[in-house]
């Protein structure tokens, strides 16, 4: 995104993200719900969403809030490594 000011990457980076795994986070728990046991997916879910736990208020706002915070997480530290290796490489990949 040339042209397009760090902190206007992380801003749009964070929210895509952010988005993308809570309705991820939010189809799974769907899925959970009408699937059978052996299908569940809150068992991959559990290990990253620290509070996390199936079936309960508490737990579900836990993992709604994790699966958003990841989002962010990512976007604050890929957005400044890509310009760093931009800078450092440049475009030599291009031509």
């Amino acid at each position: 995104m040339p042209g397009i000011s760090t902190g206007k990457q992380i801003l749009i980076l964070g929210w895509t993200l952010s988005l993308f795994l809570l309705v991820s986070y939010l189809i799974c728990i769907g899925f959970g719900i009408i699937a059978p046991d052996w299908a569940h997916m809150h068992e991959a879910w559990a290990p990253w969403l620290p509070g996390f736990e199936w079936l309960t208020w508490p737990g579900f706002l836990a993992g709604a809030i994790g699966s958003f915070a990841y989002g962010w997480y990512i976007a604050l530290f890929v957005i400044p490594l890509k310009r760093f290796f931009e800078k450092r490489i440049g475009n030599s990949a291009n031509g």
